[in-house]
């Protein structure tokens, strides 16, 4: 399928669209802002992919030698790659918030409920 990709002279958004018909007249809108001058611009090629291909890909353990799990940094991305492969919908704000929860090392609900067991 021939996905035509433009970006917004307004807001520098990159848009894709899937063109079915070049015969047809088509005027891309951006939309991300609505505006309606877009350049076309060169993209990359996007081959769909399995959900088992995909699977296979993560459970690749090459594809492991990069991560640091003492670096939050590191947890996040492949946290990130993995939401991505997977489909899941898991934005990139959250992913950040939980890494930066467990790099904080916050109180866990287990610590906090020893101490009512002290009185017993």
């Amino acid at each position: 399928m021939p996905i035509y990709e433009y970006q917004c002279h307004d807001c520098q958004a990159v848009s894709g669209f899937l063109i079915l018909n070049r015969q047809e007249p088509f005027l891309p809108v951006c939309k991300r802002c609505g505006g309606r001058e877009l350049s076309r611009v060169l993209s990359r090629v996007n081959v769909r992919l399995s959900e088992e291909t995909r699977l296979e890909r993560l459970a690749d353990p090459g594809r492991l030698g990069s991560l640091d799990e003492n670096d939050p940094k590191s947890l996040a991305r492949f946290m990130k790659e993995m939401a991505a492969a997977t489909g899941e919908d898991l934005g990139a704000e959250e992913i950040d918030q939980m890494m930066e929860e467990a790099a904080g090392g916050g109180e866990d609900d287990l610590g906090a409920g020893d101490a009512a067991y002290d009185d017993l």
